[in-house]
């Protein structure tokens, strides 16, 4: 498989996951996903939201028109407008992804970190770590699901790949 499959493959998985994700979050209350837990962000819908504010930070900077907004911004309050704009952030994500070309994934990214100094690094450990992050935060959702409502989230890659085949 060569590079630019392998970013369309984990832009499918991420927007896969993240469905997974939103189903299981849908059957919570407002005041479940509100309520504080412990975690890298205090709540459900903080996690969520740290997740979206970092996505449009990391592809506002891959388009070239970087944005900066804090870490920990809530985007929104209400999880249906949170979910329709998770929706739209996943089909651009994988819009992205098809337009990308080997010369793009192997050419360098310079960007000015939110917390610190101006950075260059290769575009496909920007995009490699834009996936990671959001495996290693939707892991911290998929438990504060299993605190509120009782049920394991099955949202590993193996399982995507599976329901691929």
């Amino acid at each position: 498989m060569n590079s630019v499959a392998y970013f369309e493959r984990m832009a499918g998985y991420n927007r896969w996951a993240n469905g997974h994700v939103y189903d299981a979050c849908s059957g919570l209350s407002q005041q479940a996903l509100d309520a504080k837990r412990t975690a890298f962000f205090p709540s459900i819908m903080a996690t969520l939201n740290h997740l979206l504010v970092a996505d449009r930070i990391w592809m506002s900077r891959l388009l070239g028109d970087p944005v900066a907004m804090p870490l920990d911004t809530i985007l929104y309050d209400a999880f249906d407008g949170l979910r329709a704009a998770r929706i739209k952030q996943d089909q651009a994500i994988i819009d992205f992804t098809s337009g990308l070309t080997d010369d793009v994934i192997t050419s360098d990214l310079t960007y000015q970190s939110i917390t610190a100094g101006a950075y260059t690094m290769p575009r496909d450990l920007v995009l490699g770590h834009m996936f990671n992050h959001q495996t290693h935060h939707r892991g911290q959702v998929s438990n504060m699901v299993l605190e509120a409502a009782g049920k394991p989230l099955e949202i590993d890659l193996v399982y995507y790949a599976r329901d691929q085949l």
